[in-house]
């Protein structure tokens, strides 16, 4: 496999399938096209047509967007271990990632990804402190619902857990703050060795992207 990914700092969408290839570690060649450069769709084009990362190939197959790669992996590969054996926390969980996957458009927008910017101050307004909440209630509610099965958003480590591993990032950079269960959360994603590889990869990235370089 080849999963085709954007800058590490910056590509939360990218973040996604990674993770959850290298968490159940599968094997696969990374290829990192730089985003916002002058060579960025030409490059791209050698890919997909879609025009957007990340794309995983799979011998004959493409497949982009990362819920969609999620899926495939998951199927394909884990025996459909992406998601929670538990058909009620599976369904959730599905729920949860679509509601990720389509929603928060003011965390999207005034929050990009970052890793490696740390002490970033935006100003929270109305419509981004209820997506704020939104997520707090997600993070606190689930993990103590499904903690019977461990730790994670549902239990055992799922497609939803890479879909907000994006959004941890975002708040640990602009230090918004959460409810106590929402940061034991954090603090778990933070802590996966998969998270800190990325964030130390994410560093290293030469690429400033200044349209993404927000907050003071």
């Amino acid at each position: 496999m080849q999963l085709i990914i954007g800058n590490k700092n910056y590509s939360s969408w990218s973040l996604r399938p990674w993770l959850l290839l290298t968490h159940h570690k599968l094997p696969f060649e990374e290829i990192r096209i730089a985003l916002d450069q002058a060579d960025t769709q030409t490059k791209l084009a050698q890919y997909t047509d879609a025009g957007k990362l990340p794309v995983l190939l799979d011998a004959e197959l493409t497949v982009w967007d990362s819920l969609a790669i999620c899926e495939y992996v998951s199927e394909r590969y884990l025996d459909g271990k992406g998601w929670p054996a538990d058909s009620v926390a599976r369904a959730q969980a599905r729920a949860c990632c679509a509601e990720m996957h389509a929603g928060f458009p003011q965390i999207r927008g005034q929050l990009p990804m970052n890793c490696r910017a740390t002490g970033r101050q935006v100003p929270l307004d109305a419509a981004l402190r209820r997506e704020i909440a939104r997520i707090e209630q997600i993070w606190s509610i689930y993990p103590e619902t499904c903690s019977a099965s461990g730790p994670w958003l549902f239990g055992e480590f799922s497609i939803a857990d890479c879909m907000f591993a994006p959004v941890v990032f975002r708040f640990n950079t602009y230090g918004v703050e959460v409810s106590e269960p929402a940061t034991r959360y954090m603090n778990l994603v933070l802590g996966h060795e998969a998270i800190q590889a990325w964030h130390e990869q994410a560093i290293a990235e030469p690429e400033v992207l200044v349209t993404e370089e927000v907050g003071a």
